[in-house]
C-alpha cells in the first residue's frame, strides 16, 4: 500500500489518534496494507512497534509544544563542562529531526571479513604519536589498537583512583564505550586519518608492548594513506585526546571516502522510517521547522525530481529530507481548529479524520453496563451526549470513544463513575467555560424529574442573602451550581442521560 509522505491524524480528544500512529507507523515500515495490521492483535503490534522505535530506531516520537523549537528539532548550540578547565564551551548538536534523518539516509557497510553494527559509532585514535611512531606501524600490521597508561590497573571504573577526569574518560571509553562493530580511525593530522577499520574484539590487557599494554583487535579496511575527514567532522580539527568519539561524523559518510580497492560494500537505506509529531498544532510551525518546512513536500525530497537541500545557519552543512522519511503527526481540534494552522504545514500534509467511533466499544465489549438487572448503553448514551455537544458547540469538541474503553477490563458502575467524575465532568467545564447550564443540557439534568439523578444540582441564587446593600448595578448569577458525587453511582442517572426519545429524534 502507498502510504502518504506526510499526514495528519485530526480530531476531538479520546478518538484514537495517538493509537492510530503506532498503527501507521507499523504498517509503512512493515510495508503493509493498514487493514492487515488492524487485523492483528493490538499486543503483537504493540510489541513490533516498541522494537522498531527502541532497539532498530526506525520510528521516532515526539511531543510539540510551545516552548519547542528549532533548536531541539533541527539544530542548535549547546553548552558542555570542559571537566579540565571547568570552562563551559559550546557545541553545535542535532536535534532529534536532523538525528532521524540521517539514520534513515545512512548507508548500511559491510566487509567480506567483519560486520559493522547497526548504529556503530565512529572513534579517534592517536596510536603513539610522536613518542612512539613506530607503534601505528605495528597496530597495522598485527590488526590492533592500543593505548597506554601501564601503570593503571587493568580494570578501569568510575572510582579507579590516580586519574585525572580527562584520563579517567579516555580508559572508560576505550575499555566500556567502544563496541565491537564500531567504527575506528588512526588520527594522521589535524584534518586527516589514515587508517579506518572495524573493531573486532573487547579491551585486552596484553604487555607484549610494555607501555602500550591496552588492545582492541582491528580489522583494518584501509591503511597508510590520508584521508582528509575534516568536512565530515563540521570543520572540526581532530583533537590529540588519545581516544574520543567523531559524534558529527556519520559512519555512512567515512565509509564512502574508502579508496574503490577495499573489500567494503556501501548499501543504501531504503527501508522506510517513520517520524511522529503528537500535537503538532500545539508547536510554533515555523519556529520549528524553519526553513525545511519546503524540504518536507514529496517532490523535493532527497532522490526526487524536484530535490532541494539547504544550509543549515548553525553547522554550514547541507541538509535535506530523505525519501523514506514518513511523517505522522496528531491534532487535537479541541485545542485548536485546522482552519487556525499555519498554512504552509497545511499544503504539505495529508488530512485523515478521526472522530468519535461508538462501533469501537461494540467490537471491545466497552458498551453496556448491567446493575442489578438494570443496563445500560454506554455507546448510545455517547452518541446521544454528542450530538448535543454538537448542536450546542461543534463537532470538533465532541467526546471521543477512547476515555470509555477502560469498560472493557471492569464493567461496572464504579469504573463508570471514575471516568465521568475525573475525564468527561472536566472535559465539559472545559468546552463550556464552566457554563453549568449547558453542561446540564449535554447531561440531560435540566430533563430529569428526579434530583437524585442529576449529576450537577442548581439552586436559585437570592442577592439580598448574600450580599449587603444594592446589587442591582451588577451582573449576579440566578443560579448556583454544585456537582452531585452520589448521581455517579446511580446508573438511572446515566440512562437518563438519553431520556425516553429515540437517539434520531434528540
Amino acid at each position: 500500500m502507498e502510504f502518504d509522505k506526510n499526514l495528519i491524524l485530526y480530531g476531538p480528544p479520546g478518538t484514537g489518534k495517538t493509537y492510530y500512529t503506532i498503527l501507521y507507523a507499523v504498517a509503512i515500515c512493515e510495508e503493509k496494507n493498514l487493514d492487515e495490521i488492524e487485523a492483528l492483535p493490538y499486543e503483537q503490534v504493540l510489541k513490533r512497534y516498541q522494537e522498531l522505535k527502541a532497539k532498530e530506531k526506525r520510528i521516532a516520537f515526539t511531543t510539540f509544544h510551545q516552548s519547542y523549537g528549532y533548536e531541539e528539532f533541527i539544530e542548535g548550540i549547546r553548552p558542555n563542562l570542559n571537566h579540565d578547565s571547568n570552562d563551559v564551551e559550546y557545541t553545535i548538536k542535532d536535534g532529534i529531526f536532523k538525528a532521524f534523518c540521517g539514520r534513515a539516509e545512512q548507508k548500511k557497510a559491510e566487509t567480506k571479513k567483519t560486520k559493522i553494527r547497526n548504529e556503530a559509532r565512529v572513534w579517534n585514535v592517536i596510536l603513539g604519536g610522536t613518542e612512539y611512531p613506530e607503534l601505528k606501524k605495528k597496530c597495522f600490521e598485527e590488526g590492533t589498537i592500543r593505548i597506554g597508561w601501564d601503570g593503571s590497573p587493568e580494570i578501569i571504573t568510575e572510582d579507579t583512583g590516580n586519574l585525572n577526569d580527562k584520563e579517567r574518560r579516555i580508559l572508560l571509553n576505550f575499555h566500556q564505550e567502544m563496541e565491537i562493530g564500531d567504527i575506528v580511525v588512526a588520527r594522521s593530522t589535524a584534518s586527516a586519518v589514515d587508517g579506518i577499520g572495524v573493531i573486532t574484539s573487547n579491551a585486552e590487557f596484553d604487555t607484549s608492548i610494555e607501555r602500550y599494554p591496552r588492545k582492541r583487535m582491528v580489522n583494518w579496511i584501509c591503511k597508510g594513506k590520508d584521508i582528509e575527514i575534516i568536512d565530515l567532522n563540521g570543520g572540526v580539527r581532530l583533537d590529540r585526546k588519545s581516544v574520543y568519539e567523531l559524534v558529527r561524523i556519520h559512519v555512512g559518510d567515512l565509509l564512502s571516502k574508502i579508496p574503490a580497492d577495499s573489500d567494503i560494500e556501501l548499501k543504501e537505506e531504503t527501508r522506510p522510517y517513520v517520524f511522529i509529531m503528537d500535537e503538532i498544532n500545539r508547536g510554533n510551525i515555523s519556529k520549528i521547522f524553519g526553513e525545511l518546512i519546503t524540504l518536507i513536500e514529496p517532490v523535493k525530497r532527497k532522490g526526487a525530481k524536484e530535490a532541494m537541500e539547504v544550509i543549515l545557519p548553525y553547522s554550514n552543512k547541507s541538509f535535506g529530507v530523505p525519501n523514506n522519511v514518513y511523517l505522522i503527526g496528531t491534532m487535537n481540534t479541541a485545542d485548536r481548529s485546522i482552519s487556525l494552522m499555519d498554512t504552509a504545514l497545511r499544503r504539505r500534509f495529508q488530512f485523515i479524520e478521526r472522530m468519535p467511533d461508538v462501533t469501537v466499544l461494540r467490537k471491545m465489549g466497552a458498551d453496556k453496563i448491567r446493575v442489578e438487572g438494570v443496563e445500560l448503553d454506554v455507546a448510545l448514551m455517547l452518541e446521544c451526549m454528542n450530538k448535543r455537544i454538537e448542536f450546542l458547540f461543534d463537532r470538533e469538541h465532541t467526546i471521543g470513544h477512547a476515555f470509555f474503553l477502560g469498560l472493557k477490563d471492569e464493567t461496572t458502575i464504579t469504573k463508570l463513575a471514575d471516568i465521568f467524575k475525573k475525564s468527561i465532568i472536566p472535559l465539559l467545564q472545559e468546552y463550556f467555560y464552566e457554563d453549568y447550564s449547558k453542561i446540564m443540557l449535554v447531561l440531560g439534568d435540566n430533563g430529569k424529574t428526579q434530583d437524585a439523578h442529576k449529576f450537577i444540582l442548581e439552586t436559585r441564587t437570592t442577592a439580598t442573602t448574600i450580599f449587603r446593600g444594592d446589587t442591582s448595578d451588577f451582573d449576579i448569577p440566578e443560579y448556583s451550581y454544585q456537582i452531585q458525587d452520589s448521581a455517579f453511582f446511580n446508573i438511572n442517572s446515566y440512562i437518563e442521560i438519553m431520556g425516553d426519545k429515540k437517539l434520531e429524534n434528540v
